[in-house]
């Protein structure tokens, strides 16, 4: 076999042409020290705060501590295999995660990586997890309602899209049930949902998915699980990681849900995660910047203006009290960037009252501009009524003899509390929360036995229903309360018939 010498000189000269010249450049620093979740680097001069590292065993980093002669790393994920000496590169990227329709359905951990079995999620798009929430002039003011389908809620402490609402409350007290509830609700609205479960038992977030799936809505939700045995970073990164997916359908004009459940268990992984950084500590050893932490986070939930689309994005932030202090740090905290609180009182709860709302103590900064003309109507005076009730109740231990006007309060008093009363998962349509309301407010039940009351609501709605769908359809699709006269024939010719159980 002969080789021809042109044939050599072609290929030589081919490969000269075809040669690029490239030369990569990284920057190249040393762990000093590692532990706990947090690596000391040298040598990674010209890192950004922010800025996404990596160790040699493919592990990701987020530098936190620039300092002089070192920088603070927190490890995002499995740190046993880092050792002293290792080499750690600089990406010259911030953190981003995948974002868009595909995670709808999905359960993902705080960098976006599926956990739920179903395999991976074909998504090109991503978004900074750290990003500036929008100025004054981006936004619209609150004027539509997010209804939660409960209530105690939408009659006393409405929430509207655009809204940050604190659930408030000791452990055990409903402050999930009532998330999980509004999300739920969504089921037939135009309202995607994100759940953010951090520092949760994987059973416990188990249950919540698994109810969600029974209830039909998993399909518009994306859930983000930071779980207990998870390092402090990632129960830090879960409740930005969850408003940059919900950001990404607000700015195409969607409208969202946030629930992060809850923010207590971010605070205390942002304390140790300062601590191990030797940051100095504040009160209740937090760092000093624990309020910018919530307030960056909360302030991206908004409602844009009618240019930049009108999408929305509704934050439910979840707080847990010990106690029932809400005077303690993260609460008071949490409760001065929010715009209002549902609080849950523990006594309500295990005297029966569920959802145990204390309307004496829960707000709603937003109010009225958040209801229909129908409800507003209807709940108007409900929570003065509530909280007069409360304080007469009270006293009306010490006396047996109560003159009759005190006596008509109270058992106007019961009865309200017995129909704000509402069984787990079962989210009621805004036009039935109003012709129950209406009937209780305007002295329907005032002659009704206490226990008969759950069963008058349920016929009262199913007779309405049935007989009157008119009028239900009316305050659906208006938002207007029907004529005085034909509401009131309704429910007047529905309780002749009812049979008090007595009889």
């Amino acid at each position: 076999m002969s080789i021809k010498a042109e044939e050599i000189s072609s290929l030589i000269k081919q490969q000269i042409e075809n040669y690029q010249s490239t030369v990569q450049v990284s920057e190249v620093g040393t762990v000093i020290t590692v532990g706990d979740g947090i690596a000391r680097i040298h040598g990674l001069d010209s890192v950004m705060a922010g800025e996404l590292v990596e160790f040699s065993n493919g592990v990701m980093g987020l530098a936190q501590n620039l300092e002089e002669d070192n920088v603070g790393i927190v490890i995002l994920g499995p740190y046993g295999d880092i050792h002293e000496g290792d080499e750690v590169k600089r990406t010259g990227r911030i953190m981003e995660v995948p974002v868009g329709e595909q995670l709808l359905g999905r359960v993902v951990n705080p960098l976006g990586q599926p956990i739920d079995g179903k395999g991976p999620i074909n998504t090109e798009k991503t978004r900074p997890v750290e990003k500036k929430a929008p100025g004054v002039m981006q936004r619209k003011h609150v004027s539509e309602p997010l209804q939660t389908g409960i209530k105690a809620i939408d009659a006393m402490i409405p929430i509207g899209r655009g809204q940050r609402e604190l659930i408030i409350g000791d452990r055990q007290t409903g402050k999930t049930s009532i998330a999980v509830d509004t999300i739920i609700n969504q089921k037939d609205q135009d309202v995607l949902s994100v759940y953010v479960a951090i520092g949760q038992k994987e059973s416990t977030v188990a249950g919540v998915v698994e109810t969600l799936r029974e209830n039909g809505v998993l399909d518009k939700t994306i859930v983000v699980s930071a779980g207990a045995s998870e390092p402090a970073p990632l129960l830090y990164l879960a409740p930005y990681v969850g408003v940059t997916m919900a950001e990404e359908f607000m700015h195409n004009g969607k409208h969202v849900l946030i629930v992060y459940d809850d923010l207590s268990k971010q605070a205390a992984a942002y304390r140790e995660l300062s601590l191990l950084l030797r940051r100095p500590p504040g009160r209740e050893a937090f760092p000093g910047d624990v309020f910018y932490l919530h307030s960056r986070l909360l302030e991206r939930a908004a409602k844009l203006s009618d240019d930049l689309g009108g999408g929305s994005i509704t934050a439910l932030p979840i707080i847990e009290t010990q106690a029932g202090d809400i005077s303690a740090y993260i609460p008071t905290n949490v409760i001065s960037i929010t715009d209002g609180q549902i609080f849950l009182e523990s006594n309500l709860f295990y005297s029966g009252v569920r959802p145990a709302v204390d309307a004496g103590t829960s707000v709603s900064r937003v109010g009225g501009d958040a209801q229909i003309k129908a409800m507003k109507k209807v709940a108007g005076t409900l929570k003065l009524d509530l909280a007069a009730y409360r304080e007469l109740e009270a006293f009306s231990q010490f006396g047996s003899d109560l003159d009759k006007v005190t006596k008509a309060k109270l058992d106007r008093g019961e009865r309200t509390v017995e129909v704000l009363k509402q069984d787990l998962h079962q989210p009621y349509p805004v036009e039935k929360q109003v012709a129950i309301l209406y009937a209780v407010t305007r002295g329907y039940l005032d002659d009704i036995a206490i226990g008969d009351v759950k069963r008058f609501e349920k016929e009262l709605l199913a007779y309405l229903e049935q007989s009157h769908s008119d009028l239900l359809a009316k305050i659906r699709e208006t938002g207007a309360l029907p004529e005085d006269e034909a509401f009131k024939a309704a429910i007047e010719s529905f309780k002749k018939t009812f049979i008090p159980s007595d009889k």
